[in-house]
């Protein structure tokens, strides 16, 4: 969590700013002021980063890009970086980019955003877009694993299936043995994959469930409080309340909370009111904090 503030930064909170680490893929989304700097305390250089996702164009969520951007050519990053962004707002991608004098040498892999649900296959699974209901163009993401199995030993065992036997059957999908053909799905159960939801600036819609479905850990606003709900929906905000539900509904395992209004001073209130409503794993964002993926969901035998 590099930021949590929303629109304006305070002393205790950032602009917005966070980063997922999924293996070989370092995910930046919506760097606001402040981004670069907040990097400096985490671990984590420009050089490691593989990809930046935008979900608008509003200030706080955008406007520490020029500096990101920059320091991609800075420290000569090898590998291209792609960039994702709602299509609709590519001039102002276009004008932060270029948003002060320097030598560009960073490769840019410019991918907008312009279809709700469009996916885009990475090694490690699909990282999927679903458009918001905010007053300007906006999209959340999600980053899905593909589901993979699970070998049960004691159904390996009743076969007799041993050692390199192991591989090649988890391979090839079946292993003749003993003139008798033993499939995969006999010795082993699915195990579904991860899903990280990431869900910025939006009213309640049909994109803020689908992108939470099932999620193993959801990162969703919370501006507002329910004292304050006429006001999240004329605006196209979520409340700590409603952000719990949708969690609840969706059957999300861990749910972070953050984009709070600096309006309220006591981050208590937000967990307080989440959890009438939400069971699971509650975290309420504090800048540089890390959160881990909750581990992998155990699957039971058929």
């Amino acid at each position: 969590m590099l930021g949590t503030a929303s629109q304006a930064p305070t002393r205790q909170r950032n602009h917005n700013g966070y980063l997922l680490r999924w293996d070989d893929e370092v995910i930046l989304f919506d760097p606001g002021e402040g981004s670069q700097r907040q990097m400096l305390h985490t671990g984590v250089t420009a050089t490691d980063l593989t990809r930046i996702c935008v979900t608008h164009f509003h200030g706080d969520h955008c406007l520490g890009l020029p500096g990101m951007i920059q320091r991609l050519s800075l420290d000569r990053v090898p590998h291209p970086v792609a960039v994702h962004f709602p299509a609709g707002g590519a001039d102002y991608f276009a004008r932060l980019r270029h948003a002060s004098s320097f030598y560009e040498t960073a490769e840019l892999a410019v991918e907008p955003i312009d279809t709700d649900g469009q996916r885009i296959t990475l090694g490690i699974g699909t990282l999927e877009a679903r458009r918001l209901r905010h007053p300007v163009e906006t999209y959340g993401y999600r980053l899905v694993e593909p589901d993979g199995c699970r070998m049960l030993p004691e159904r390996l065992a009743a076969y007799g299936i041993v050692g390199p036997a192991v591989g090649r059957l988890l391979r090839d999908g079946h292993l003749d043995l003993d003139g008798r053909r033993v499939s995969r799905d006999e010795v082993s159960v699915t195990r579904p994959g991860q899903r990280f939801a990431f869900v910025m600036d939006t009213g309640l819609c049909d994109g803020v469930y689908a992108l939470a479905e099932h999620a193993d850990l959801l990162v969703i606003e919370s501006t507002f409080l329910e004292s304050e709900a006429a006001l999240a929906a004329e605006v196209g905000h979520l409340t700590a309340g409603q952000a719990a539900r949708v969690a609840a509904e969706s059957g999300v395992r861990t749910l972070v909370l953050t984009h709070f209004s600096q309006r309220y001073a006591d981050p208590r209130r937000f967990h307080d009111e989440a959890r009438e409503h939400f069971t699971g794993d509650l975290v309420i964002a504090e800048d540089l904090q890390t959160v881990q993926m909750p581990p992998r969901r155990v699957p039971s035998p058929g």
